[in-house]
């Protein structure tokens, strides 16, 4: 997963033709902490056969999280995943809705 520390790493992410998944994760919640890891457990079991996939720290990348929500017009969350096609999202959930199978549902969106 690649982190997205600075509004330049966003904007060349978002420069990605195709889906991107974008995580944005409190390192100081737990409930965020539990999210990341079934998200990257995801990610790892793919094998590869996912969009790339990046992550905001929220707390440590506060102006790159806020640019995210402006840009996306996605209400700030954290724990929360952003499923972006073309720079635009398509999707998003939080907490306790990161999951596999939700994951697979937005990938399988028109």
């Amino acid at each position: 997963m690649q982190p997205l520390t600075t509004i330049e790493d966003l904007n060349r992410a978002l420069q990605t033709p195709g889906l991107l998944l974008i995580f944005k994760h409190s390192t100081r919640c737990p409930i965020s902490g539990a999210a990341f890891h079934r998200f990257s457990k995801y990610v790892e079991e793919s094998g590869g056969a996912l969009p790339p996939a990046c992550v905001i720290n929220v707390v440590e990348a506060r102006a790159v999280s806020n640019e995210a929500a402006n840009r996306f017009g996605v209400t700030h969350q954290s724990p929360q995943l952003i499923l972006v096609r073309d720079g635009v999202a398509i999707w998003n959930t939080s907490h306790g809705g990161i999951t596999a199978e939700a994951i697979q549902n937005a990938l399988s969106l028109p």
